[in-house]
């Protein structure tokens, strides 16, 4: 058997995730035929490695290592299809021979304390990337090369992914027919490498490299020396081969740390092989590699031909004709930079040319779908797994709700049974903190019968899994669980009420009791009016929730009235003598409180009316005294103007007594920007009324030019909020200046588009049943209407 090593094993040294260092791979085992392959991984994989025969088995895959006890403490170690060791494994398997692996136990490795090193040290590491666990190391470290970084500039290279693709991807038979001639080349490579640099002094290198020699030396005792293939990271070939004896690598493993340790095979995505991920081992291009491995022929064109596709989707006008362009300039340029083949950067540079027009606009989603790619994995269902692992399968498959590793948004409809299935399924894994799912903006944020939501999913997401095991076998039981512990655990009221909600958006019944019991005493303990103010939002969205999904919210809605009791009676003498940023916290208090009490359902023995009745006399009270801060009072004034529950003669009355000469200018712009500020269509108000504009106008022509300086940042922030479309009316309307006699102008004599002398009401109506098929169906959907009349309340407001 010919071999590198004439009369010993057959170490084939290899740059993982690398297409030519698969293909040498797969050229070499076909000419050895070796009786046994090891490969460089952990030894758990071993009664796992038959899975990768499976048909449902679709690299990129990852063997997926963690502590028994403490499962955030993971490793993975990914394959891509074109990794050299997946296609020894996929030989071994396919020509009858065994497959070890042969590093570091994950029972050894998941032991060591975190040394901040990541990769497996030979400049191309093949360890865990993210969320995992670093084997063992002193801290005292020495200086780490990149081997390939060495060789390349060696080579007149200034970039290592060049070199490579140069010397090893782009190699083709020209380069002879010995399969075994480039390992012993690289083996050379990286001897001299350790001899002028040494072996990098880490011991975690030392220890990993000492269990191989062991593991090799029992293979060759058992097989053979002439019958052992081994492939493995390059820069662990000379240490290999080398003189040490058995007794000296016992040594070193004397005594290592060990966990209770469990491994399996998860999915793995194009996006954690890219190195801008963080994994340690990652390549530049995985998208790109992946094709190198896969084209039969002419790959180049291949390539353009998938860039010109994608472009195409993307409604860019992309022909035939650039792409034979592309080609030929991506050709030029590898002749002109004499390299063997056209590489990505000339792809890049003629895709940008001839596709792109110059712009790297589009070359941003070429490199996300193609160069790194969206690819996901599979496993076979075969593979071990949690059992909360697989309860969370058996739900994606019966909800149809596949994992996928480009993000998409998904509109759920809850009056559908499998979308609230979706929905609970989605509040429960965000419960237990495995963020597959993120809520998006969209119809859902108003808590109706619709949610949006951002899914992505990441192999991390099975490590959060594993984590969550200890609460339950089942999603429903552990999110129950959780939820019962965070209850008992939590000590701020707002906590609680938060949580309450998610369990009622994941209809958590059997936590509902517990949850209820911590809110009752956490509500009955704490006296901060800004606390009882920030929870009651988060009930009263809870309320219109289980009211949506038909569940039980009787225990949640006493708690939420006896809540806005006490605000009602704590919220005036909390407002008095606030500074200026505790007036700005109370404001928004005020805004959350007011749309939560419109929320709040009428109890049995406490109608609806009574609490906002109670509330509109907390705001008249807010409104007219005079120790309460001005942007508090502007802003209760609004909302009683809004509700219809103040006149617009009286609304104008306290503004002229805010605005008049004896108060403070400072104070009077708070006022204003409590009455007018923000997104409460303040602005378009101003518009309709011009006597309020009047009055801010007066008010402010007359500021003290002492005084102006301090005013000017609250009145910027104030009006810069307001649309363009509103802030020109507004200017147009205070260069023509007040109409005569005081009486309302006409707007459309006075040449300001858009307005009449007065508001046609039976024009107004008309608006209506538009809205409503905009809103949704009411003829079909009698339930929702309720919420469609709600929303159009606020649009006539």
């Amino acid at each position: 058997m010919t071999t590198p090593l004439r009369g010993g094993p057959l170490l084939l040294g290899v740059r993982h995730h690398g297409p030519g260092s698969a293909r040498a791979v797969r050229a070499a085992l076909d000419a050895a035929s070796p009786r046994v392959v090891l490969i460089e991984g952990p030894p758990e994989g071993d009664a796992l490695v038959s899975l990768a025969a499976d048909p449902q088995m679709r690299p990129p895959v990852a063997l997926l290592a963690h502590a028994v006890d403490d499962p955030g403490r993971a490793a993975f170690w990914p394959l891509a299809e074109f990794s050299p060791e997946w296609v020894a494994i996929r030989w071994a398997l396919t020509h009858d021979a065994p497959v070890r692996f042969i590093d570091l136990p994950a029972t050894h490795s998941l032991a060591f304390k975190d040394d901040g090193e990541e990769g497996d040290g030979d400049g191309d590491g093949n360890e865990a990337g993210p969320g995992s666990a670093p084997g063992p190391g002193d801290r005292e470290r020495a200086l780490r090369i990149d081997p390939l970084a060495v060789l390349a500039e060696a080579a007149g290279y200034d970039d290592a992914e060049r070199w490579w693709e140069d010397v090893v991807e782009h190699r083709g038979a020209a380069d002879g027919d010995d399969p075994f001639a480039p390992f012993a080349a690289v083996g050379e490579a990286m001897g001299a490498l350790r001899e002028e640099y040494g072996d990098g002094g880490h011991r975690r290198d030392q220890v990993r490299e000492a269990y191989m020699r062991l593991q090799l030396r029992a293979a060759r005792k058992e097989f053979g020396d002439d019958q052992v293939a081994v492939v493995c990271g390059a820069w662990h070939v000379p240490a290999l081969g080398a003189g040490s004896t058995a007794t000296a690598d016992r040594a070193l493993l004397k005594g290592l740390p060990k966990v209770k340790s469990e491994m399996t095979w998860v999915p793995w995505t194009h996006h954690r092989l890219a190195r801008h991920s963080g994994y340690g081992a990652g390549i530049d291009s995985p998208g790109w590699y992946g094709h190198l491995f896969g084209a039969p022929d002419r790959p180049v064109t291949r390539w353009m031909t998938k860039v010109a596709g994608l472009l195409r989707e993307e409604d860019q006008p992309v022909s035939s004709a650039h792409v034979i362009e592309a080609v030929r300039l991506a050709e030029t340029l590898a002749t002109m930079r004499g390299r063997p083949l056209a590489g990505l950067t000339e792809t890049t540079d003629a895709i940008r040319a001839v596709m792109c027009d110059g712009s790297d606009v589009p070359l941003a989603l070429i490199r996300d779908r193609l160069v790194v790619g969206d690819v996901l994995g599979e496993v076979p269902d075969s593979a071990p797994a949690v059992p909360l692992q697989r309860d969370l399968t058996r739900l994606q498959r019966s909800l149809r709700l596949k994992p996928e590793a480009l993000e998409r948004e998904v509109d759920l409809d809850l009056r559908k049974e499998t979308d609230a299935g979706r929905s609970r399924l989605l509040h429960r894994l965000r419960l237990l903190a495995i963020g597959w799912g993120e809520p998006a903006a969209g119809r859902g944020s108003t808590g109706t019968f619709r949610e949006t939501w951002r899914l992505r999913w990441e192999p991390e997401l099975y490590v959060r899994v594993a984590e969550a095991g200890v609460w339950g076998t089942t999603v429903l039981s552990a999110a129950t669980a959780k939820a019962e512990s965070r209850a008992v655990s939590a000590t701020a009221l707002s906590e609680v009420t938060a949580l309450a909600e998610q369990c009622l958006l994941a209809e958590l019944t059997d936590a509902l009791p517990v949850v209820m019991k911590a809110l009752a005493d956490r509500a009955a303990l704490d006296a901060d009016v800004g606390h009882l103010a920030q929870a009651l939002p988060a009930l009263a969205r809870s309320l219109r929730y289980g009211d949506v999904r038909s569940t039980d919210t009787a225990a949640l809605g006493e708690v939420a009235a006896g809540l806005a009791e006490r605000v009602c009676v704590g919220l005036p003498p909390a407002c008095a003598a606030l500074d200026a940023d505790g007036a700005a916290e109370m404001r928004a208090h005020l805004d959350g409180v007011h749309t939560a009490i419109g929320l709040l359902p009428a109890a049995p023995d406490r109608p609806a009316g009574d609490l906002s009745g109670r509330w509109a006399a907390v705001l008249r009270k807010l409104a007219a005294r005079d120790t309460v801060p001005g942007v508090i009072r502007g802003r209760a004034t609004r909302l009683l103007l809004d509700d219809g529950r103040l006149p617009e003669d009286e609304a104008a009355r306290l503004m002229g007594l805010a605005l008049s000469p004896g108060a403070p200018p400072a104070d009077a712009a708070a006022w204003i920007e409590g009455f007018v500020g923000g997104a409460s269509g303040g602005g378009m108000l101003l518009v309709h009324d011009e006597r309020l504009l009047a009055l801010v106008d007066t008010w402010l022509t007359g500021v003290p030019a002492a005084s102006f300086t301090d005013v000017l940042p609250l009145l910027r922030r104030t009006f810069s909020a307001y649309e363009p479309g509103v802030r020109r009316t507004l200017g147009e309307l205070v260069r023509r200046g007040p109409a005569g006699g005081g009486a309302r102008p006409d707007r459309a004599e006075a040449g300001i588009p858009g307005f009449g002398a007065a508001v046609d009401e039976t024009r107004a109506d008309a608006v209506l049943p538009v809205l409503r098929l905009l809103l949704g169906d009411p003829d079909h959907d009698p339930d929702h209407r309720i919420d469609h009349d709600n929303d159009l309340a606020g649009v006539a407001r």
